[in-house]
């Protein structure tokens, strides 16, 4: 066999396009998005150290969100490094496998995360509906598997994608409209039946975005039904607060992931960068929020941070 039959037909190197139609507004444009990595960074980290080194929040909610921490934590620095030196420096280049690993931890964190703020739905529910019986159910152990399963979960789903998209012959070359690799941006590159590609990606989409939300619905009816039987405003007031937290990183997740999809089905013909800037406010906008939000909101992680400034002289 000729050394010619066995070359591989995938490009060397993909070329990022960036936000098609504001590349001339990259360098601004750079501004917000650094801004909103660097408080992600700052306020993850923040929120992990705390919790790690405080042998007091080895509670669930507390290990829940040191998860949720280092899911956004990874899932910002999968794109916005990139991203950034296409802004700053016109580093368009991505190696082919360079970018089906970007593609495979921005899709499986993205999946890691919802699962995780399932599992905090589930947490709040045990506290309000069963409070008794709190520690017996949620567990180290429990929340181990938890933690597993979320992670095998997103890995499952997610490794046949590098090896469905290496076996195309991409003859519509070698440029991604898009800031980073994702999905579907790269199918679109393709030649041959992308059928398959197409429908496990919407398929993935809609059984987890559908199926976690569905659940996290029905934790919050019980929730509310818990709550409403409670004698006293007062106890009704501060049950209901301890959830407020989550609902915050339930609609920053979320919010930003039906705004996109409605627009994709009813805006079709919006510029393209209108798609891919929602896009970029999915992956920038959780990480950068939820720390400030369960930092304002939860006692306890607010008087450790302020107790971090203040030992530092700050």
């Amino acid at each position: 066999m000729s050394a010619s039959n066995t070359t591989s037909t995938h490009p060397a190197v993909f070329l990022l396009m960036g936000i098609p139609g504001l590349e001339h507004l990259h360098v601004w444009i750079s501004i917000p998005f650094c801004s909103a990595y660097t408080l992600a960074l700052l306020g993850n980290c923040t929120l992990f150290f705390i919790i790690q080194a405080d042998a007091a929040l080895h509670e669930p909610m507390y290990l829940f969100l040191a998860m949720l921490a280092a899911i956004d934590l990874v899932l910002s620095s999968t794109t916005l490094p990139k991203m950034l030196g296409i802004f700053w420096f016109r580093d368009r280049e991505i190696n082919f496998y360079a970018c089906l690993v970007q593609m495979f931890f921005l899709h499986s964190f993205s999946i890691m995360e919802s699962a995780v703020l399932l599992a905090m739905a589930f947490d709040r529910y045990v506290a309000i509906c069963k409070p008794l019986h709190y520690s017996t159910i949620l567990t180290e152990p429990l929340i181990t598997k938890i933690g597993f399963a979320a992670v095998t979960q997103a890995v499952t789903l997610m490794t046949p994608l590098p090896f469905l998209l290496r076996r195309f012959h991409y003859c519509r070359g070698p440029v991604i409209a898009h800031c980073y690799c994702e999905h579907m941006a790269v199918v679109r590159l393709a030649c041959g039946d992308t059928r398959f590609n197409n429908i496990y990606g919407i398929a993935v989409a809609m059984f987890i975005v559908v199926l976690d939300l569905l659940f996290v619905t029905l934790s919050y009816i019980f929730i509310l039904q818990a709550v409403l039987q409670l004698a006293s405003q007062e106890a009704r007031y501060k049950a209901f607060g301890t959830c407020v937290s989550h609902i915050g990183a339930i609609l920053a997740f979320y919010t930003p992931v039906v705004i996109s999809s409605v627009m994709h089905r009813v805006a079709r013909q919006a510029a393209p960068h209108v798609h891919i800037l929602l896009a970029n406010f999915y992956l920038l906008f959780p990480p950068m929020v939820n720390p400030i939000i369960y930092g304002v909101k939860t006692k306890q992680i607010r008087e450790r941070v302020l107790g971090l400034f203040r030992r530092n002289g700050v």
